[in-house]
């Protein structure tokens, strides 16, 4: 009778680095390398770059030996959104035309502003001076126009998806939505702008359909194919961001083309361990501007058939807790990480509770849809959110990270989903009312 890796890990203070030798850092490298090079411009929804990502990602799949998912005829889960995009922009300051980001918020289609006493000036340099008006549109009693400070260009892009350019499944939904008495507009100054400045600006917008895909594929489980186990991460990046020493692209190595890399070399993995349960990997698209891609497929799936999601996002450094660690969300709503602690016990590698309950991490990545329907849905991350200075920057680029130390997670992460992939361990399930907002 084989001995389980329990057992295996039990019987000494064992390195998680001497299992899962399939796991290699030169392909980690790789792969990590290759989504976050130059040319795949940031991985923005819509651009030839996200295109030319979830080519790859396919590629990945396709030499794993993955199936599509039912219904699909490759690994591309596609799908559409409709949403007011601008067809237009000019913003003159002080006599001068720039090119400044400029945000119009809510469902207006044409704006034409000129400096007067009708309109409101803000000065927003911190989130929660934005997320006031953001927030609350309601309460705005003139026409308003923010200057938005330049230490905020890293929330240009979830800012535009949330409250400009914010998606609908149809035509008539949107159209369907009142134009608000006043409005709004966003502009993301790369200086302090006087309010003595003199400024103009005119937008047209118009509806547009957008096209999305999540990359995704699986592998039939041997014993217990209708019970599926879940491993996924978010391709997509902020693309292009406003110039900072003549770098514009927002590469998004941690964010979180080391998280797809993850899913990627778990494929091969379980691919030559073939797993009891039937495994779904998936990368998804808009997370960084909307959670459109995991909330889609999440409608896709039903929650009382998946035993389990591993979530993979930002662990291409060490966490607050030291190398061989990471974190889990959620981990007081489930079982789901005693677990895969349990399943590392002996090794040198730990998993600890989110150090970081203050930033809502739970609520804020692609576990989240899953877990609000009683899916032990977490996501597993290293990141020091409350101090990295790279993140949601054009700085979040590979020569950052520490790819023995994501190797390592990746192995951890192998060896302690063994236990569920292979129908040994079921997590108990998130309660759904504690999920309610």
């Amino acid at each position: 009778m084989k001995k389980s890796l329990l057992l295996l890990l039990a019987a000494g203070s064992l390195s998680v680095t001497g299992f899962a030798q399939d796991i290699k850092e030169k392909e980690v490298a790789r792969i990590i390398g290759t989504l976050a090079a130059d040319d795949m411009q940031g991985r923005f929804p819509g651009t030839p770059g996200i295109e030319k990502a979830a080519q790859f990602i396919s590629s990945e799949f396709g030499k794993a030996g993955l199936q599509p998912l039912p219904g699909e005829k490759n690994f591309l889960q596609e799908f559409s959104k409709y949403s007011l995009k601008t067809t237009s922009v000019s913003l003159t300051v002080s006599g001068e035309k720039q090119n400044w980001p400029v945000v119009p918020v809510g469902t207006g289609s044409s704006f034409d502003w000129e400096k007067d006493s009708s309109y409101n000036i803000v000065h927003a340099n911190a989130p929660a001076e934005l997320m006031k008006i953001l927030r609350n549109p309601a309460a705005v009693e003139k026409n308003t126009l923010v200057w938005v400070g330049a230490a905020m260009n890293g929330y240009l892009s979830g800012i535009t998806a949330s409250f400009s350019e914010h998606s609908y499944d149809t035509k008539d939904e949107l159209e369907a939505v009142p134009v608000a008495g006043k409005q709004v507009i966003l502009v993301f100054a790369p200086r302090d702008v006087p309010d003595t400045a003199s400024w103009s600006i005119h937008i047209r917008r118009e509806i547009t359909a957008q096209h999305f895909a999540n990359v995704a594929g699986m592998i039939r489980g041997k014993t217990k194919p209708d019970e599926f186990v879940i491993f996924s991460g978010h391709y997509d990046h902020l693309g292009i961001l406003p110039s900072e020493a003549g770098d514009s692209i927002a590469n998004g190595a941690d964010d979180d083309a080391s998280g797809t890399t993850a899913v990627i070399m778990l494929s091969k993995y379980f691919s030559k361990h073939p797993p009891a349960r039937s495994v779904i990997f998936v990368a998804f698209t808009a997370e960084e501007s909307g959670g459109h891609g995991s909330r889609y497929f999440s409608e896709h799936q039903d929650p009382e058939k998946v035993m389990a999601m591993f979530n993979i996002e930002m662990i291409g450094k060490e966490s607050k807790f030291g190398k061989n660690s990471a974190f889990i969300t959620g981990f007081e709503r489930s079982d789901f990480g005693p677990i895969l602690q349990r399943n590392l016990k002996g090794s040198t590698f730990s998993f600890h509770p989110d150090p970081y309950p203050e930033q809502n991490l739970f609520y804020r990545s692609d576990n989240a849809t899953l877990a609000r329907q009683g899916v032990p849905a977490h996501t597993i991350s290293t990141t020091q959110i409350d101090k990295d200075a790279y993140y949601h920057t054009v700085k979040d680029e590979l020569a950052t990270l520490d790819i023995r130390n994501i190797t390592d997670i990746i192995k951890a992460i192998a060896i302690s989903a063994g236990s569920i992939v292979n129908g040994t361990d079921t997590p108990t399930r998130i309660e759904k009312e504690l999920l309610k907002k």
